[in-house]
């Protein structure tokens, strides 16, 4: 997140790591990375570090439609998280540190809520660069050794849902598209661009309810959600995921997805690996709505009341990006 998070002040975060976690906070840096979650690199007087993060409650809608609601989906995803490390010994894991009262997350004022990290000295991946192929065979053996571990862990963890958490918010902006946006500099345009575009997306639409049962019919592991190169970080010849919070039951496409290729390498490795065979229609499901995913939160978000910001203007370029990929056709 390029933008600060709104109603949350730096002091408030550091009474919560000291009162939470026992930090004495001596330096703290504002870290302009990922999306969904406002990141800190924090340091104490004895100079250990940690990789501090705050979650704004009204931006999560795949944990949940109230503030209560997606804090519990929080806690419940940051220990499963934990359970992987400790139970499943996932040691590609990057899991949260548990407070002092033992939970992993802390609830900041009545909106935001705060976990803590090991802090890592090696770099991610960006979102959009290709997997190579060492790469790609890492990340197949990390996934499998992850959706193998669900015996393990898979007691209280949420079951990803199947449809798209903003699908509302894009319906009611396609019945919308007749009169001007105006809740915003980026409202219009997202109105023309979305315009110019209807066809294309309600026919996505289309089949990605078509296409649901058979994603609903498949067997069920626990995925990460999200392992693109942007969440894999690099430390020497080792690849940890981070960015637990949409870890969830799932068909296991749900993750492979982002590594096996259109023309199926790695599948074999996986199969291999794993005992199951990958299903393409499954993996095209999931492409299919990660597009839709994209395009409903950027649509809801640029409709909604904003102003000219760093992340606005990111939230805009990706939605005509996405729709452009997407009208083409492509992933």
């Amino acid at each position: 997140m390029r933008d600060r998070p709104a109603g949350f002040e730096e002091r408030e975060l550091r009474l919560a790591l000291a009162e939470g976690w026992r930090i004495d906070v001596a330096a703290m840096r504002y870290v302009a990375v990922g999306g969904g979650s406002y990141h800190w690199a924090v340091r104490d007087g004895a100079g250990r570090r940690w990789f501090v993060t705050a979650d704004d409650l009204d931006d999560k809608a795949w944990l949940g439609a109230t503030r209560p609601a997606v804090l519990a989906g929080l806690r419940s995803a940051m220990d499963t998280a934990l359970a992987l490390r400790r139970d499943a010994a996932l040691d590609f894991v990057v899991a949260p540190i548990p407070g002092c009262r033992g939970t992993p997350v802390r609830p900041v004022g009545p909106g935001h809520a705060v976990a803590v990290f090991p802090f890592l000295s090696g770099a991610a991946g960006r979102f959009a660069e290709a997997w190579s192929a060492p790469e790609r065979a890492a990340l197949v053996d990390i996934l499998a050794a992850l959706h193998m571990s669900t015996p393990l862990v898979a007691a209280g963890t949420r079951v990803s849902v199947i449809g798209l958490a903003r699908r509302q918010a894009l319906d009611a902006a396609l019945r919308d598209l007749g009169r001007p946006w105006r809740s915003g500099p980026f409202a219009e345009p997202a109105r023309a661009l979305l315009a110019g575009a209807e066809d294309r997306v309600r026919g996505m639409l289309d089949t990605f309810d078509r296409q649901a049962n058979t994603a609903r019919a498949s067997a069920l592991a626990l995925t990460h959600g999200e392992p693109h190169p942007g969440n894999v970080m690099r430390e020497g010849l080792r690849r940890m995921l981070v960015d637990w919070d949409t870890v969830g039951l799932a068909p296991p496409e749900r993750d492979l997805w982002w590594v096996i290729g259109e023309t199926g390498e790695g599948r074999r490795r996986y199969a291999e690996l794993t005992g199951r065979a990958v299903d393409p229609a499954v993996l095209t499901f999931y492409r299919l709505r990660w597009a839709l995913d994209d395009i409903s939160s950027f649509v809801n978000r640029l409709r909604g009341e904003h102003g000219h910001t760093a992340d606005t203007e990111h939230a805009w370029l990706a939605l005509k990006e996405t729709v452009v990929r997407a009208t083409r056709g492509g992933r």
